[in-house]
């Protein structure tokens, strides 16, 4: 009887193994498609980034405009002051650099106005330097003539900015 009972426990066996197996071929296969399909997934992310990075073009270079520098005398406070300064203006492309040149004079005219009414005391710190620097964006940008765009200005930047 124990030849006869060992006899089914072996066959039992058998089928449990081949469950165990197929379980195992299952979890691999899944696991394989899940990794393939991971990998493509950030394959296919990797090459549309590429792809929109190509469409980005580059900022355009920066178009500087330089006027001459600018010698006026300030408000008096006391004794006579004058402001030598230089200035270098950002405009938004060549096409606003060439309108700039084209109107030079009416430019310096109004800044000569404008540095011409400060007092040294208004123009020596920082803050009195940066709404001076608001306040010739204003001027550059106002038009030059009745329904003419406004000159596009990004900022100014000094290069000589001597009080004596």
């Amino acid at each position: 009887m124990a030849k006869a009972a060992a006899a089914p426990a072996g066959d039992t066996a058998a089928p449990k193994s081949k469950k165990k197996l197929m379980i195992f071929a299952i979890v691999g296969v899944a696991a394989l498609a899940a990794g393939g399909g991971g990998a493509w997934f950030f394959m296919s992310q990797k090459d549309d980034g590429h792809k929109q990075e190509a469409k980005h073009e580059p900022p355009a270079p920066p178009v500087f405009m330089a006027p001459e520098t600018f010698t006026v005398n300030l408000q008096p406070e006391g004794e006579e002051q004058y402001l030598q300064v230089g200035l270098v203006v950002q405009v938004k492309d060549q096409e606003a650099s060439d309108k700039m040149k084209l109107y030079m004079p009416q430019i310096r005219s109004r800044l000569l106005m404008l540095l011409s009414s400060k007092k040294a005391s208004e123009i020596t710190d920082m803050p009195g330097k940066n709404k001076l620097i608001e306040e010739v964006i204003a001027q550059i940008k106002q038009p030059f003539a009745q329904g003419e765009e406004p000159l596009q200005v990004s900022s100014v930047h000094f290069t000589d900015f001597i009080i004596q």
